[in-house]
């Protein structure tokens, strides 16, 4: 059996897309998302009807204890996991002398806290097996900078950071750690975006798909891609 998957806020729009993939390649799939049941299952049922292995995994990333607990039921199981593939995270969109404290520690908390919190326990399980796939995604915003998305941009940049290092500590163990930073892609998202005013930007002149982000994170956590590590990879469109 293929190692099992863990995908973060998975039970829509890119998550989903990158569960559905996983699962699509052979690997039982754990379904992240925090609410939203109903939406996590309709995924997992997608998934078990083309075949593949699908459990609802609901904790909150941002949520130290939640996440432990979670992690460690996670980890118990015998079925080896291979694959963290870190996805969760809610933008609140604001000039910065109109972005609350609340919101901004609520981006940092999803984006980076989630990140350590569903990791860390992950990392040397790992290295025991000399074998793991870590893609954490992160966004065209963290390259460019997007007005309004100063603590978005924050957010996604540090996980820049946090890809190099680690993929630099775990490099001789047989385990990737990559980034993926997706541009403007049809998701409930970017439903408030003014597209007119952002399609100039995009070279491509069109929006990228869930689908179209899925397989790009898919071959990266596959064995064809096992001397591709600390990278940061694009999907924008030519934005950046």
């Amino acid at each position: 059996m293929r190692p099992r998957a863990l995908v973060t806020g998975a039970s829509r729009g890119i998550g989903a897309a990158i569960a559905e993939a996983l699962a699509a390649a052979g690997h039982p799939v754990l379904i992240n998302y925090r609410s939203g049941h109903a939406a996590a299952e309709a995924v997992a049922e997608k998934i078990r009807s083309a075949g593949g292995q699908a459990t609802l995994c609901p904790f909150d990333v941002a949520d130290a204890a939640a996440s432990a607990a979670a992690m460690a039921e996670i980890l118990a199981d015998a079925a080896p996991l291979g694959i963290v593939v870190n996805n969760a995270g809610v933008a609140r969109d604001n000039p910065l002398p109109a972005l609350e404290p609340d919101d901004w520690h609520l981006v940092l908390r999803t984006t980076l806290d989630g990140f350590y919190n569903v990791t860390r326990p992950a990392v040397m399980p790992m290295v025991r097996r000399k074998w793991g796939r870590i893609v954490n995604m992160s966004s065209v915003s963290a390259l460019i900078g997007n007005r309004g998305q100063v603590a978005y941009a924050a957010a996604k940049a540090g996980i820049l950071g946090a890809t190099k290092s680690l993929a630099l500590e775990l490099a001789r163990r047989g385990i990737t750690v990559n980034a993926v930073a997706p541009g403007l892609i049809e998701t409930d998202m970017i439903k408030d975006v003014p597209l007119e005013h952002v399609m100039p930007r995009i070279p491509a002149q069109r929006l990228g798909q869930p689908h179209e982000v899925a397989a790009l994170v898919a071959f990266l956590c596959s064995d064809a891609a096992g001397y591709i590590t600390g990278q940061t990879i694009g999907i924008n469109g030519g934005m950046a």
